[in-house]
């Protein structure tokens, strides 16, 4: 399916499986959105400001709503729970091609290692293949992130032929390699 991909669903959107409840956002999500964010790490490989404080987790929180109510992207809270936020997956129209699905996540450094990130990118893929359409589902990552590296291969995701995506965050150009997962390696690949 060539078809642009859709991201307006009708709230409150929630994905349930492999032990995690990836939900919506909410105002109640602040205070744990400053602790997964302001870190070393998230600074490092995302484009997320930094520091990340109370002021940048509200203008963040406002865009993600925006974004949403305008069917742009959708932005889920990473939960064991349901309730408390361990990290944020994203599925928004691709860089490289808008006809693609990428991802992109984040987990706290308080709940790396747990396999969160991969259960939310198989939860997400799966999610993607039914609902959300597009070419293809896509993972941009940074040469030299070898645990997003981990995750792209540990969920099916294979390097693939594109040209690199440059991006500029904070100040610097990013370079991108993309990942694609192929539709045939299956929806939980």
């Amino acid at each position: 399916m060539d078809s642009r991909p859709t991201f307006d669903f009708p709230g409150p959107l929630r994905i349930d499986g492999m032990g995690l409840h990836l939900r919506e956002w909410s105002d109640d999500d602040v205070a744990d959105l400053v602790a997964l964010y302001d870190d070393p790490e998230i600074d490092r490989w995302t484009p997320v400001a930094s520091p990340f404080d109370t002021e940048a987790a509200l203008a963040y929180l406002a865009a993600a709503e925006q974004k949403s109510a305008e069917g742009r992207a959708v932005q889920l809270a990473i939960t064991t729970d349901g309730e408390r936020p361990r990290g944020e997956i994203l599925l928004f129209p691709g860089t490289g091609d808008d006809r693609d699905v990428e991802l992109a996540y984040g987990v706290g450094a308080a709940y790396r290692g747990r396999g969160l990130a991969t259960r939310a990118v198989r939860l997400a893929v799966d999610f993607a293949h039914r609902r959300v359409g597009g070419r293809r589902i896509v993972l941009c990552i940074e040469d030299g992130n070898t645990a997003s590296e981990g995750v792209a291969k540990a969920t099916g995701f294979v390097l693939a032929d594109d040209e690199p995506v440059v991006r500029t965050a904070k100040g610097r150009d990013v370079v991108l390699r993309t990942w694609s997962h192929p539709r045939n390696a299956g929806p939980l690949g």
